[in-house]
């Protein structure tokens, strides 16, 4: 494989993380961001600039053999604008679905993917009768520019009809609202998988998650499941990605209740619930998302063992508790402290699904992170 060079719009621990298993492949990467201080550039050389800045998005392209993106959040114009340019994956118009959570609900829609009951909100009006109709609780979103549950207002009683419009009903022009019927669910699981540009498909083990204000808090692969539960949320994945004709690695959020999945959104680029990857697969998310946009062979997505990650948010913990188990993992983003900002992640992994429990009870008891740990490890004692 001759020298090739990555642009990668967006500069955050996403890109960090492609860059270090770029790395040994001989890839070299050029990141574009509005923020000077991301920390992907502690790795890799740096754009600073707007993601409608033409002038710098001229350049940059000007630099590199392909483009994706580690943040979904990147215009959708940008992206085609680039695309007429620099090849880009995944497309420009995989982004406009997924960053307008109508159309990406639409979709599921289209393709038989079981999912909660949603409808566009364009009036207050509109929105207590969809209340009405879906029945308490439900969810208001912004259509666009929502994630790690911002964005959001929780409707529990018809007198927060009022208040979430006033919330969010500023939005209707600028990013449009959609009503989601809320789910009782008992699990949320999610599915990383990556699709090559010839249609090749591999789908990591189901994961299971756990969310701590809308903001995922901890991971477990391979989540538990039925074999008719994983079947289906890997066959769900697979007819999204073929029907997109998606080149790299996406991520499917579901919602598992009374054996039932429900889709909630999907995520177009490597995925926070997928960094367990690194050390628990044979091929990380990372690593396949850059061999399927330079057009390479995928890798073997076959997981080693058991595996858990833990999301540190805000600040860095002790990272001795973690490197004190020999299947501890320790990832810190170099970036500075911050009320709920990502700022790292370890990894545990296992071949005995016991024994990483216990690794992780020992943890959580170290770092005072008990409530963190402790959904992780009932799953993993009741494989």
């Amino acid at each position: 494989m001759s020298m090739k060079t990555v642009g990668i719009l967006g500069g955050g621990q996403l890109a960090r993380m492609m860059v270090l298993a770029g790395a040994p492949m001989g890839l070299r990467f050029e990141l574009f961001d509005p923020a000077s201080d991301a920390c992907g550039a502690q790795l890799a050389p740096l754009t600073v600039g707007a993601f409608d800045d033409r002038e710098a998005l001229a350049a940059f392209a000007a630099k590199v053999d392909v483009v994706t993106f580690d943040f979904e959040n990147v215009p959708a114009e940008s992206a085609q604008w680039l695309a007429e340019r620099v090849p880009v994956h995944p497309s420009p118009s995989v982004l406009a679905v997924a960053q307008d959570r109508l159309s990406e609900k639409t979709l599921f829609q289209q393709l038989d993917i079981p999912l909660p009951p949603f409808a566009d909100i364009r009036s207050r009006d509109e929105l207590a009768a969809k209340t009405a109709e879906f029945g308490l609780p439900c969810i208001l979103k912004t259509r666009r520019l929502g994630y790690d549950g911002k964005g959001q207002f929780r409707l529990r009683s018809e007198a927060d009809i009022d208040a979430a419009w006033d919330a969010l009903g500023a939005q209707v022009e600028k990013t449009g609202l959609i009503l989601e019927g809320f789910v009782a669910f008992q699990r949320e699981v999610s599915v990383v998988a990556v699709r090559g540009s010839d249609g090749s498909f591999r789908a990591y083990p189901v994961t299971g998650n756990w969310h701590v204000d809308g903001v995922l808090s901890a991971s477990v692969a391979p989540a538990r499941l039925s074999a008719a539960e994983h079947d289906a949320a890997i066959g769900h994945a697979r007819r999204l990605a073929d029907h997109l004709q998606y080149v790299g690695v996406f991520a499917l959020e579901l919602f598992c209740r009374d054996g039932e999945l429900l889709a909630n959104e999907m995520a177009p680029r490597v995925h926070n619930s997928g960094h367990w990857t690194i050390e628990g697969s044979e091929t990380s998310q990372f690593e396949n998302h850059l061999r399927a946009v330079l057009g390479l062979p995928l890798g073997d997505t076959r997981m080693l063992g058991h595996a858990c990650m833990l999301n540190w948010i805000g600040a860095m913990p002790d990272a001795g508790a973690v490197l004190a188990q020999a299947s501890g993992h320790w990832h810190d983003y170099g970036k500075q402290p911050r009320d709920g900002r990502k700022v790292g992640h370890a990894t545990l992994r296992d071949d005995d699904a016991g024994a990483l429990a216990n690794a992780l009870e020992q943890v959580g008891g170290t770092l005072d992170r008990q409530a963190q740990v402790e959904p992780a490890v009932h799953a993993l004692r009741t494989l």
